[in-house]
């Protein structure tokens, strides 16, 4: 079946040409269809679709067309593990774990499950890997980085175009597992996948610049010194990097840490979350099959509590790139003199003063609070409102609040089940904790297992916990505020410091509200946002250390390294 779907042709294969009939002389092997894109068609009307377009001109066996229309709906919804990805999965249907260019099954013998949040079952099992396979890893891992360090900028970009290339050309499996393992509606995983690809590209284009440059540095610019000593310095890699992703963007946030460490030189140790671990496991294929040398890239599954201590504190770590929560402040205590990239989570800041257009406003609190049920790290989480246009607001956002569409999310809901049941009751008692001291319930509170509905509520006061904490979740906080000052010190007491938005007319307001904001970013009349991938993204305070974004990645997965020419008398270069 795997071969007879890789025999379909849609118009973004290189088998598709035109639409015209296709000779099949019989007896022959099952042809290569050439159809329309495939559309969201449940398979009983694909079947009807498929049966018109295929207009044979010799009779084809009753067996061959079945085979031939199995093969079209296999490749409408390809399945996890399935097809160019039957390495990665036992026969057990455990997925395996990846070191030294082969899927590999645990010693341990024992197997992590991954709970399908929307049907709260199990939905996917993955290798419990024990210390010593980190070990191994890390052993492997630090010998093909020395290798890999020899190899040209232009040969390793090469080999993150052909990823980028692969990952793209089989988003719909890796999108099937993210839509399973993180409840993420089906048209945003595939757009993850998609993104995620580009953003390897860019990193390849970005390495190859950055990295080619080097610095001259003549010693008699400084006072006392004659030109003597010619200093070249460049960048170089640091080692074996340990990246780990978080749940809600398992792939993307995983290729942001493993394409530039890959550019830079150095080999990649991946931990993927448990909820997306099998998405990661998926893209880590898309990397081998690209032809990376065996060892660079390695994916280690199992539990936090017996494995991640074990490797953020592992010798054979160089870098750690991590996003995730207060795990991450842990890990900053314990890693030991190494560079960190850390984002942990923030509580942004909608600022929102009397002068603003309160439709854009209302459509930016929408889409940035509960775009996939707010668990993104910058969501809108707090609204500070002035009271002149509270009411007004509030009005506006609950009308467009009303139009949201809620429920599983391979219908493409916009708001879907919360990542697991731990969330969904951490979240549910931010609510309860809001409506024991009085705030205003916009809508009545809903929840369906990990589906919760989406909740604004209105005249919260800084006693209550949803006025601090981040819920992760899709509910969100008014607070009505006299001042600007008022806005910005609470914006500012906040522990958090990742993003923040205000809306004005007013640029001159705008950039000194911007200015005194304690925050990483802040986006002025739109909402907060990661992205595009090669800006610079960063968190003050406990949200973070260091910066993301494509360049900044590079260069923090580098280090800089001196050559000193010395002349034996000074030298000065005439015209």
């Amino acid at each position: 079946m795997a071969q007879l779907a890789s025999r379909v042709a849609w118009p973004s294969s290189s088998l598709y040409k035109r639409p015209y009939r296709h000779s099949l002389p019989s007896p022959a092997p099952p042809p290569t269809l050439l159809l329309p894109p495939p559309s969201p068609l449940k398979q009983k009307q694909l079947l009807l679709v498929v049966c018109a377009a295929l207009q044979w001109t010799a009779p084809v066996s009753v067996e061959v067309e079945k085979r031939a229309l199995e093969a079209v709906i296999v490749k409408e919804s390809i399945m996890a593990g399935t097809g160019v990805f039957t390495d990665i999965v036992d026969e057990d249907q455990v997925f395996k774990y990846y070191a030294d260019g082969e899927w590999k099954k645990s010693a341990s013998g024992k197997a992590v499950s991954i709970v399908n949040p929307t049907t709260r079952k199990t939905q996917y099992k993955v290798q419990a890997c024990t210390q010593e396979e980190v070990n191994k890893v890390m052993e492997v891992a630090k010998a093909a980085q020395k290798q890999w360090a020899r190899t040209p900028l232009w040969k390793r970009a090469e080999l993150l175009h052909k990823a980028a290339a692969i990952l793209k050309e089989h988003k719909d499996p890796i999108a099937e597992c993210l839509v399973k393992e993180i409840a993420k509606p089906a048209k945003d995983a595939v757009t993850e996948v998609v993104r995620s690809g580009d953003l390897v590209s860019y990193t390849a284009e970005e390495g190859v610049r950055i990295l080619a440059e080097g610095k001259l540095l003549l010693s008699d610019s400084f006072p006392g010194n004659e030109r003597s000593k010619y200093c070249l310095s460049s960048k170089i890699p640091l080692g074996v990097v340990l990246a780990i992703p978080p749940f809600n963007y398992p792939v993307n946030l995983a290729v942001s840490k493993i394409a530039p460490a890959l550019i830079a030189g150095n080999s990649l140790v991946l931990k993927p979350p448990t909820q997306g671990a099998v998405a990661a496991l998926h893209m880590v294929h898309c990397f081998h099959l690209a032809g990376f040398p065996e060892g660079l890239i390695s994916c280690i599954t199992g539990k936090g509590s017996e494995i991640g201590d074990f490797l953020t504190m592992h010798p054979g770590v160089n870098c750690i790139s991590f996003t995730g929560g207060d795990t991450g402040i842990a890990i900053s205590k314990k890693a030991g003199m190494i560079p960190l990239q850390m984002e942990l989570g923030g509580k942004d800041a909608c600022i929102v003063l009397d002068d603003a257009d309160l439709e854009l406003v209302a459509s930016n609190i929408v889409k940035g609070g509960y775009s996939y049920s707010g668990q993104r790290c910058t969501a809108v989480k707090v609204v500070l409102v002035m009271e002149s246009v509270a009411d007004a607001i509030v009005e506006k956002v609950k009308a467009k609040m009303a139009k949201l569409s809620v429920g599983p999310p391979e219908e493409n809901c916009d708001i879907t089940p919360v990542v697991s049941e731990s969330s969904a009751n951490f979240i549910e008692g931010l609510v309860l904790d809001a409506k024991e001291k009085g705030a205003t319930f916009c809508q009545e509170y809903k929840r369906e297992g990990n589906l919760i509905w989406p909740l604004l509520l209105d005249h919260v006061r800084p006693d209550m916990r949803i006025a601090w904490e981040e819920p992760f979740g899709p509910v969100l906080p008014v607070i009505r505020v006299s001042s600007v000052e008022e806005a910005i010190h609470h914006c500012n007491a906040s522990n958090f410091g990742l993003q923040g938005c205000v809306f004005t007319k007013d640029i001159n307001k705008a950039i000194m509200i911007s200015d005194a904001m304690e925050s990483g970013t802040i986006q002025i009349n739109s909402a907060p946002a990661r992205g595009p991938d090669h800006f610079p993204f960063q968190g003050l305070k406990d949200s973070g250390i260091g910066s993301q974004g494509i360049t900044n990645s590079i260069n923090m997965m580098t280090k800089i390294k001196s050559t000193v020419i010395n002349l034996p008398s000074p030298s000065y270069t005439m015209g």
